[in-house]
């Protein structure tokens, strides 16, 4: 599959050839949807807890004897049916992890960017760079790369240019910086378009490829 290359002003510049094992791959929606759960339920930290009649301070005493009285015989004030009290069938501290072999993940990655290219959602810059960290660049680049859709900028690698970009792009709230081998589902299916550089192409294909 061929796509024009573009500069940071949305001028054509030339073409390059996606590689179709990654971007021309079977879209598994099924695969794509399991990659995602995953990764939202990795997300979780699990430490919700409550305490239980044990845990709660007090009610050490038996509030009043067994018989005698004509009221419901009571343990503890901290019993679960007292205001107060202990709680019962209520969140304990877990993991939510979930186990996916890489192959799965990776084929999940590559469906995910095989949908986008067969929706024209791919952008390729050849070089994804500004002149200096300012919100109004960034924001222009993107106007003329990919008018009001949000936008997932992929970079190669983390160095100076790195910074200012990711600098430029922190207050917009419809796009987001991040390098080509962090690249996951949840950001893929995130975002309308995919801007990539060369040099973040030539990482996928290593990569995925």
């Amino acid at each position: 599959m061929k796509v024009d290359v573009y500069d940071m002003q949305g001028k054509k510049v030339r073409q390059v050839e996606l590689p179709a094992k990654i971007f021309e791959a079977p879209i598994n929606v099924d695969l794509m949807h399991q990659a995602y759960v995953r990764q939202m339920a990795n997300a979780r930290l699990g430490t919700h807890k409550t305490k239980t009649r044990g845990e709660v301070s007090g009610g050490g005493r038996k509030p009043w004897r067994q018989k005698g009285t004509g009221r419901a015989r009571q343990g503890s004030i901290r019993a679960p049916q007292w205001v107060g009290g202990g709680r019962v069938h209520t969140p304990r501290p877990r993991s939510y992890v979930q186990r996916m072999p890489r192959k799965m993940r990776r084929a999940a990655l590559r469906s995910a960017l095989s949908a986008k290219a067969s929706e024209a959602d791919v952008v390729v810059v050849d070089e994804i760079t500004l002149e200096a960290p300012k919100t109004r660049l960034m924001a222009n680049a993107l106007q003329k790369l990919v008018g009001d859709a949000s936008a997932l900028l992929v970079l190669p690698e983390k160095d100076q240019n790195y910074d200012v970009v990711m600098r430029s792009a922190n207050n917009l709230p419809d796009a987001k910086v991040l390098l080509a081998s962090y690249l996951n589902i949840r950001d893929l299916l995130g975002y309308e378009k995919l801007v990539l550089s060369l040099k973040a192409l030539d990482v996928l294909k290593a990569w995925l490829g």
